[in-house]
């Protein structure tokens, strides 16, 4: 029986952020917030000070570090373990220094040459999504003759560069970027093909998490908190498909669906909710 895959709670310590609109700007917020999804059940809580919805621009490291690190060292001084939303080196360094075990990078180390270089010098893992351009422009990279086969074969070939720039295998977790430079179509033929990407031989990060390519499932005005319930389901599928992690906005729907799916993968019946641990485990 494959192992239910943890949760990763997003926090969005961001003005603008496409899925919550800024909600958990504020420090004091975006703690209160990520206490909350340990208790509904995250293992690990995703702390991100930049947007990358599409069309986004960037935002200063200066400005990305002052949204962050007062949160990440509250939150790591509560023995929460975190992982931290960057594609800045300067970032992934300053915020291993508090403590967070995974810098989860959307361009794969990519956007900042200095990344691969400073990241296998740390003692972090990390998460290297198939990656095609920045947020601005991503949308018009969404060109592809066999989409599976394609982000396959390109984040393969970016695991291997990072190995060779130091960072040791077993610490790579792949990321296949749904909704990332793949329009609606392309996601969902990555999503059907999921297990595919177990043969890169990286735990395998899925993020599905109110993205709009799950707008078709719902009414047309749905907004974005509408879609967690799709989120949840593509979820307990990406669980099938043998997903170490999925990376969610709505932790208590997923956590529901993971259960379940756990009971009948194990032929047992579920156990009485109990809110999960918020202290760190050993990796």
């Amino acid at each position: 029986m494959a192992d239910s895959p943890l949760i990763m709670g997003v926090l969005n310590v961001t003005p603008d952020s496409f899925s919550d609109g800024g909600d958990f700007a504020r420090t004091e917020a975006a703690i209160a917030h990520a206490v909350e999804l340990v208790a509904a059940g995250a293992d690990i809580i995703d702390v991100g000070g930049e947007t990358t919805k599409p069309g986004a621009g960037r935002v200063s490291v200066e400005e990305e570090q002052r949204r962050i690190l007062p949160v990440v060292r509250e939150l790591v001084g509560r023995g929460i373990r975190v992982s931290v939303d960057t594609m800045n080196a300067a970032t992934a360094a300053a915020t291993a220094e508090l403590g967070v075990e995974i810098i989860n990078d959307v361009s794969g180390g990519l956007a900042d040459p200095n990344m691969a270089r400073t990241v296998a010098d740390l003692d972090v893992d990390f998460v290297a999504m198939h990656w095609r351009g920045p947020s601005s422009g991503m949308d018009g990279q969404a060109v592809y003759s066999d989409v599976v086969s394609e982000v396959h074969a390109e984040l393969e070939l970016r695991v291997a560069e990072l190995i060779v720039t130091g960072i040791a295998p077993e610490r790579i977790i792949v990321d296949p970027g749904l909704g990332f430079a793949k329009r609606a179509e392309h996601t969902w033929e990555v999503l059907v093909h999921l297990r595919r990407f177990q043969s890169l031989g990286s735990r395998v990060l899925v993020g599905t998490s109110r993205k709009r390519f799950l707008s078709s499932l719902l009414e047309a005005d749905a907004g974005p908190k509408q879609r967690d319930r799709a989120t949840a389901v593509t979820s307990a599928l990406a669980a099938e498909a043998g997903a170490w992690v999925v990376r969610v906005h709505d932790v208590a729907s997923t956590r529901l669906l993971l259960d379940a799916w756990t009971a009948i993968e194990s032929e047992q019946p579920p156990m009485p909710h109990r809110a999960r641990s918020s202290f760190r485990q050993p990796r």
